[in-house]
């Protein structure tokens, strides 16, 4: 879930196209010779329409697929990169989607298999009960999929959670119900910081803009607004976080999280304990070292888990910074030997870190 407040932005009167009144202006002027005369002007800067198109998920992910469940009717919406190496499962945040994962997906696809799930009430994920999103039935979601996917002999598992779906990451493997669980990544959620937000969470979910008139206004309010800093990003990702409301004739959000207010204190209680519990390799990625509680501070001090600061990004890390964090992706399952089978591969290399802080020294890189 967004972590800080949006301020409203109105949705008419963000295209103004600065560069078609300065070239009126200049085709008024007469024509001077001089030695530049050859130098061709610089062309007009794209429309807004054209700046914020959404751009399609094929670009990124090689697949996609929906895993239906048997004895029900629901039905999980998978994207998946990739064909060697360990799994890396991505689980979304509040709000988003698996396409989040999309852009850097497009990068660690190249060392490792990435899957990007759309959890239920999110994208185009079908159940039959979109509102129950309480931290156990999401565990059991997932661990439904992975059974869908791979029957009783997974591969390598790297789960990869933001803010939400760091919770579920971390409760997934809190329950030992994944014998091929072989790394454990969490971004940008921290129990104190979380359980503390949640009495402001109702006012920022009502402050964001509610109806789009284009998916086009949507990716433009959601950079301009802030919450989204790449906008090749939300170019992909945003789309599938809407869904076109007839009897409004507008783009409204697909996830209903206000709807669901009585599950959010369970996602994150407990949940620093259950993180450095965890037997795994852990790397815990944050955008702001405020954000760490006094448990994983003591936990991080001790060496039990990995930390790092990515710096100028918001609360969606991997979409804002998509580089750096496939590269801490690739390095974390290069230096931990995590291959497709859970033992040592080679061919995993060490990428450039020009934008990251590492904050732990007990851990060799």
């Amino acid at each position: 879930m967004e972590s800080s407040s949006l301020a409203s932005l109105p949705e008419e009167g963000l295209e103004i196209d600065q560069d078609q009144h300065q070239q009126h202006q200049e085709s008024q002027k007469p024509l001077v010779s001089s030695a530049f005369a050859s130098v061709p002007h610089r062309p007009p800067s794209r429309s807004s329409s054209e700046k914020y198109a959404p751009l399609d998920w094929r670009g990124f992910f090689d697949r996609e697929e929906d895993f239906c469940i048997p004895d029900s009717n629901d039905a999980f919406h998978v994207y998946m990169a990739g064909t060697e190496g360990p799994v890396v499962f991505c689980l979304h945040g509040g709000g988003y989607s698996g396409l989040s994962f999309a852009v850097s997906a497009s990068k660690i696809k190249e060392k490792a298999c990435v899957v990007a799930m759309d959890l239920r009430g999110h994208g185009k994920t079908s159940t039959e009960n979109d509102l129950d999103l309480s931290i156990e039935t999401m565990c059991d979601d997932v661990l439904t999929v992975l059974k869908a996917m791979y029957g009783d002999s997974p591969p390598a598992i790297v789960l990869v959670g933001h803010s939400m779906g760091g919770s579920v990451a971390v409760h997934v493997a809190a329950k030992k119900a994944l014998p091929s669980l072989a790394g454990l990544l969490v971004v940008d959620v921290v129990e104190g910081t979380a359980i503390a937000s949640l009495v402001h969470m109702r006012k920022i979910l009502s402050s964001r803009m509610q109806h789009f008139s284009s998916i086009e206004k949507a990716i433009e309010w959601s950079v301009k607004g802030g919450s989204l800093r790449n906008i090749d990003s939300a170019r992909v990702s945003v789309p599938a976080t809407l869904k076109y409301d007839d009897s409004k004739n507008c783009y409204v959000y697909r996830a209903c999280l206000e709807e669901t207010e009585q599950y959010w204190r369970g996602w994150y209680e407990g949940l620093s304990e259950k993180f450095l519990s965890s037997p795994v390799p852990k790397l815990l990625l944050l955008a702001g070292t405020d954000r760490l509680d006094r448990t994983l501070t003591i936990g991080q001090m001790q060496g039990k888990f990995q930390m790092v600061l990515v710096r100028n990004t918001g609360h969606a890390i991997q979409e804002d910074a998509p580089d750096e964090f496939a590269t801490l992706v690739v390095n974390f399952i290069s230096r931990n030997r995590i291959g497709p089978h859970g033992v040592e591969v080679s061919g995993f290399s060490h990428l450039n870190q020009t934008n990251l802080v590492y904050l732990s020294s007990s851990l060799s890189f």
